[in-house]
């Protein structure tokens, strides 16, 4: 890594966006995230996904799409670059045929990460990576959750006694004991059920669910209040999954519902997240193949450059100061 306070991603006014390798934020690439705050990884895999496959090539697509991605933010003024020792660090090495044990190799690489004192920013892949991210990063004490998405993945057992699909992350973290449902908020929730009890699980553990209905009423400034006063001032995790969004936002996803917020919507309620005490964050179930355009891509991207934003700043507001 360039021996400097903070790695810069590289300006499109010297570099052509278009030149050069693809990395996250057009970051510089590393291999150890020691000496990192903020974490960049893929994790492309959607070994989870029980109907249309794609997003093990979200986070290459994230990347390229990335590059058009500048330093500062332009509404909160943040600059993440300056705030924070950012870097890609590349891929976990998945096992694309086996489940258990590519849950097992991304907990490894992320307690590494944890190890090493750096929050990770994850592209996925699909909402099952983040199961694994969780016990890497939450073993010690839960974590609470702003999850945007249209799906609770709150379920069970899927073909008969499958437990770990894209549908069952939080399910299985909070009976972990890594999530803590009282501190966590569902926003987005819609679409249609296979039984009457899907919802059971989240409902009878606390879990702050905000269907689409009760989203359009409140707002998106309503809604962040609301995330803030659920999550407090604990620990809290960053889950957006991009079908959260209207599929004409974002088609290139595995599970689209209808009726869903905008990306200007969604921006503002991450931007609203500033000053929480955040732990990671991730963007899921980007699936390049289902939108040629790259679209989605460029919608997950934008979304990771936010929660970095605000990652950023609670990082910064977190560090001790000079002149104590």
């Amino acid at each position: 890594m360039e021996d400097q306070a903070t790695p810069q991603p590289a300006l499109g006014t010297v570099l052509p966006r278009f030149a050069g390798i693809a990395t996250f934020m057009r970051l510089p690439h590393v291999t150890d995230p020691v000496g990192l705050d903020i974490a960049l990884v893929g994790v492309p895999w959607d070994g989870g996904t029980t109907n249309r496959p794609g997003a093990r090539h979200g986070p290459r697509e994230i990347r390229n799409q990335s590059t058009l991605i500048r330093r500062i933010h332009p509404e909160s003024g943040i600059a993440p670059f300056a705030l924070a020792r950012a870097a890609d660090l590349g891929d976990v090495a998945i096992n694309p045929c086996d489940v258990a044990d590519t849950l097992g190799r991304i907990e490894r690489h992320y307690a590494a990460v944890h190890a090493a004192g750096a929050i990770p920013l994850s592209a996925g892949g699909d909402h099952l990576s983040t199961l694994p991210i969780m016990r890497a990063i939450a073993k010690d004490r839960p974590v609470g959750m702003v999850h945007f998405d249209a799906h609770s993945d709150t379920g069970d057992r899927y073909f008969g006694d499958c437990r770990y699909t894209h549908g069952t992350p939080f399910r299985r973290a909070v009976e972990e004991g890594l999530l803590d449902p009282r501190r966590t908020i569902q926003i987005g929730i819609r679409g249609s059920l296979y039984r009457d009890d899907d919802m059971a699980f989240a409902e009878a553990s606390g879990i702050r669910i905000v269907k689409i209905e009760e989203y359009f009423r409140l707002g998106p400034e309503r809604v962040i209040e609301e995330a803030r006063r659920i999550v407090g001032d604990g620990p809290t995790y960053v889950s957006f999954d991009v079908d959260g969004l209207d599929p004409v936002y974002a088609p290139g996803t595995g599970t689209p519902e209808v009726g869903g917020y905008t990306t200007y919507e969604a921006q503002r309620m991450l931007r609203g997240l500033r000053g929480l005490n955040l732990v990671g964050g991730d963007v899921v179930e980007v699936a390049p193949p289902l939108d040629p355009t790259g679209n989605t891509a460029l919608v997950g991207a934008t979304m990771m450059f936010e929660i970095l934003c605000v990652l950023a700043d609670s990082i910064a507001a977190r560090r001790p100061s000079r002149t104590s």
